[in-house]
């Protein structure tokens, strides 16, 4: 799995850099094949309370999985996006068996 990391508006340091790593890992569990994920962290508006946005591309097979989520930290924007990445790719994975 082919993992690129980019945060805008800001150096992510090396502990988020690790974690993300870490937490992205499972989705080898999901699925068997190449995987090529994009993770971007931005940096929103200073003032607003849930101002850290973690997007996540995943292409698998020719097709684009994308989920974005907001919050108060990135570690917690970063779990529910990887909770709705993982879902999109059993429901690819099973429209793929169908097939």
């Amino acid at each position: 799995m082919k993992i690129d990391i980019q945060s805008i508006h800001f150096d992510a340091d090396k502990k988020l850099i690790d974690f993300i790593n870490a937490k992205v890992e499972k989705l080898r569990t999901f699925y068997d094949g190449h995987l090529d994920l994009k993770v971007f962290l931005r940096l929103q508006k200073v003032e607003v309370k849930h101002n850290k946005l973690v997007e996540m591309k995943l292409m698998v097979n020719g097709q684009v999985l994308f989920v974005e989520h907001e919050h108060q930290s990135f570690e917690a924007a970063l779990d529910m996006a990887l909770d709705s990445l993982v879902a999109q790719l059993k429901r690819f994975k099973e429209k793929m068996k169908g097939l």
